[in-house]
């Protein structure tokens, strides 16, 4: 059964990024048809957020823009790095991580030196990435699956182009090498996001058959 999915985001790196994860199912974005994807993420926890992001937006398009776009869901995830040495930071506030007192956030370079400086000469590297995904369909109902990516904060950077946001620091004991070294379909297969997502397909693969 193929889905059609509305994925809440207007990041074109993402969207990018869960067409070739939900691969062979269709993954639009609001600009798709339309709409806007803005979202305060409030929540202090990946689940807050990311529930908040699909079910505002299944408000915005209504049941008449599932029926028009044939839409099975509306999606959303939210994810971010969490670093031992870091007391599990900065969380839910990965994307703010740093952020100026005038609301300017930093660049993903400027944001890695800056976590690089405060773990300093850590010896404790150990972090996940942490992904909640969830869904809403057009009945109201929901689904929620989660993935985690296990590894450590290198010390300097990868020099790997690969990948986005914390990947080049985010090193993989056992393939002894960062995110940003590894292929889109390697991270893909590994990822918090690759699995958090491939849990919520399923979920909704038997939900939609329970309607078909």
């Amino acid at each position: 059964m193929r889905l059609t999915l509305l994925l809440s985001t207007a990041n074109e790196h993402k969207k990018r990024e869960m067409s070739e994860i939900c691969s062979p199912h269709t993954l639009l974005v609001p600009s798709d048809i339309g709409v806007s994807a803005e979202y305060d993420e409030t929540g202090t926890t990946f689940l807050e957020n990311a529930l908040g992001k699909a079910r505002a937006l299944a408000a915005r398009i209504g049941p008449d823009g599932y029926r028009e776009h044939r839409i099975d869901a509306v999606i959303a995830d939210d994810s971010g790095i969490c670093v031992d040495a870091l007391d599990g930071g900065p969380g839910v506030y990965s994307a703010r991580y740093g952020m100026l007192s005038d609301g300017t956030r930093l660049e993903p370079i400027e944001q890695i030196r800056r976590m690089l400086e405060e773990l300093d000469d850590a010896e404790d590297r150990r972090a996940h990435y942490t992904c909640c995904m969830t869904a809403v369909c057009a009945d109201g109902r929901v689904a929620v699956a989660e993935g985690r990516l296990y590894g450590e904060i290198a010390r300097t950077p990868s020099i790997g182009t690969g990948g986005f946001g914390y990947d080049p620091i985010f090193h993989l004991p056992d393939r002894n090498c960062c995110v940003a070294d590894i292929s889109n379909a390697e991270k893909h297969r590994i990822s918090h996001r690759g699995r958090a997502t491939r849990a919520l397909l399923a979920a909704l693969a038997t939900m939609c058959r329970g309607n078909a």
